[in-house]
């Protein structure tokens, strides 16, 4: 099995569209190749013209540990080439940034959630290049959460760095698959390309999408399993609350919640009660833990640990986005004046005047699931099932494995 990058080293003919050209690397720490070369140090001892580089949110070397920690531009050591942050003074490319290449390589490990800002680094990048005539290619890579769809669709109007389009939470695309749904629903006109992986089998164990002989590794900080890669679509939900998502600790998003004022066996037992279908696919496990930064620093929290991996997990019955859901549902059950939402004066991804929940959502829906009382899963099912069958059906032809 062999990725995009793996293919571009090893296929000379791949190459070549590329020879008197200035090439540019869109890349991060899990931007390596089989044998862990970085991408960077691969296409430079291959023999590619790079001449400059960009790290998206959280820095080329992922040294940004929590959300919305701004990159400065730098000088690579090494090379002498200019680093460009894609998450700093800018988010969208600049024109001198655009002049500094003819082909972009965009070499990003994905998680195939929404949220997750390499999506909305991709479309920026698209766009620019049209802007200004360049080449944008991506060197696939495997979604680890495999092809599964859940979640509403964003509500146009709520399009944010972290909802670049109508799509569902779990979107079940690759990125260079993304790219075709990018160049196609916003109408662009750019020279685009997908290096493919070969041999990716989404669908097959015990890996379900991510090859069980590729070593995993952070492609942003708090993504440090393949376990928070199926979880994270999710928990990432949890950043737009008061409960903490396990920032602080060694195992970040791999929990439905942790507080030191919430009982995680009697949320868990009014999950049982509510939609006990929905807690399939995966081991919940009650555990405590003391964020040293981040919500409820220094302080006890007892906590729902998710684990879907191993003998546990069930790729086609875990839904990630209705075990949150639910979670959240079975706090304001037991719990019905606790706080759970952050307030707008908290800026989630520069936004203003907007509900973080409401953000990472693009839109409201979830939330007022939650909040009203007489609301039941099955109405949450009714919002969500037609959104993720529009998706799968308008993103079939897209499919490149």
């Amino acid at each position: 099995m062999k990725f995009g990058i793996d293919r571009l080293l090893a296929e000379a003919e791949l190459r070549k569209p590329l020879d008197g050209k200035r090439v540019s690397l869109v890349a991060h720490p899990a931007s390596v190749t089989a044998d862990l070369t970085h991408s960077l140090d691969a296409l430079i001892g291959a023999g590619v013209n790079v001449t400059s580089a960009f790290g998206p949110q959280h820095g080329l070397k992922g040294d940004k540990q929590d959300n919305m920690v701004e990159t400065q531009d730098e000088v690579d050591a090494t090379y002498g080439i200019p680093v460009y942050s894609l998450y700093g003074e800018v988010r969208r490319p600049t024109p001198a940034m655009m002049d500094s290449a003819d082909v972009f390589l965009f070499d990003l490990q994905d998680l195939g959630c929404r949220i997750y800002t390499f999506v909305t680094t991709l479309l920026y990048l698209l766009e620019e290049a049209q802007k200004h005539g360049k080449s944008v290619w991506v060197l696939d890579r495997p979604n680890p959460a495999g092809r599964p769809v859940e979640g509403t669709r964003l509500i146009p109007g709520h399009e944010s760095f972290v909802g670049a389009g109508p799509m569902p939470m779990r979107h079940g695309l690759t990125l260079g698959e993304m790219g075709h749904w990018f160049i196609r629903h916003y109408g662009l006109n750019v020279d685009y390309r997908v290096i493919t992986m070969h041999h990716w089998l989404p669908e097959a164990g015990p890996g379900f999408g991510w090859p069980e002989k590729r070593i995993w590794i952070n492609p942003s900080p708090n993504a440090a399993s393949l376990n928070m890669a199926r979880a994270y679509a999710g928990t990432v939900m949890i950043e737009g609350a008061t409960l903490s998502e396990g920032r602080g600790t060694t195992r970040p998003l791999e929990v439905l919640f942790g507080a030191p004022d919430v009982d995680a066996k009697a949320v868990l037992a009014e999950m049982q009660r509510l939609a006990p279908d929905w807690l399939t696919g995966c081991a919940l496990r009650d555990c405590w833990f003391e964020p040293t930064f981040h919500k409820h620093v220094g302080q006890l929290c007892n906590a729902l640990m998710i684990h879907a991996e191993g003998s546990f997990y069930d790729h086609s019955a875990f839904k990630p986005w209705r075990l949150q859901a639910l979670a959240f549902k079975a706090v304001r059950n037991v719990y019905p004046d606790y706080p759970i939402w952050r307030g707008t004066d908290f800026k989630y991804e520069y936004t203003n005047d907007v509900l973080a929940i409401d953000v990472i959502n693009g839109g409201p829906a979830l939330r007022e699931w939650v909040d009203d009382e007489g609301a039941a899963p099955g109405d949450l099912d009714r919002i969500a099932a037609p959104d993720e069958a529009s998706w799968r059906e308008e993103v079939a032809d897209l499919l490149l494995y």
